[in-house]
């Protein structure tokens, strides 16, 4: 928040920062320091665009491999549950075959002991 407060610089601190350094350098040498801090600028804009450049490089490596990682895990993920489907799927049906099975047996039960009381 700070930074905001010193990059911001009004109309007249420039002109005041100009006089100043007329006063100091001289009008001959103004154009001279002005070249400098252009060439300075350009440099040090160069040397930032080939750091990003460069962190750009090697991130993408890094993206590539946290990529091929993420799509071996889903591959894996996937073969996991369909093999859990698939095992969840028989014993569901030895469950419903069992739970038929006693159903069938509890009618049978019943229907015995109603015939033996009509008796």
């Amino acid at each position: 928040m700070m930074a905001n407060y010193m990059l911001f610089i009004s109309g007249g601190e420039i002109v005041l920062v100009m006089l100043l350094a007329l006063l100091f350098f001289g009008s001959k040498a103004i154009p001279d320091i002005a070249k400098t801090l252009g060439k300075g600028m350009r440099e040090f804009k160069k040397a930032t665009n080939e750091i990003k450049r460069e962190f750009d490089e090697h991130t993408s490596d890094i993206k590539k491999d946290i990529n091929d990682v993420k799509r071996t895990v889903d591959k894996k993920t996937q073969e996991l549950k369909k093999d859990f489907d698939e095992q969840t799927s028989d014993l569901k049906k030895d469950i419903d075959s069992a739970v038929s099975d006693v159903e069938k047996d509890t009618k049978e039960i019943n229907d015995n002991v109603k015939e033996r009381f009509e008796d």
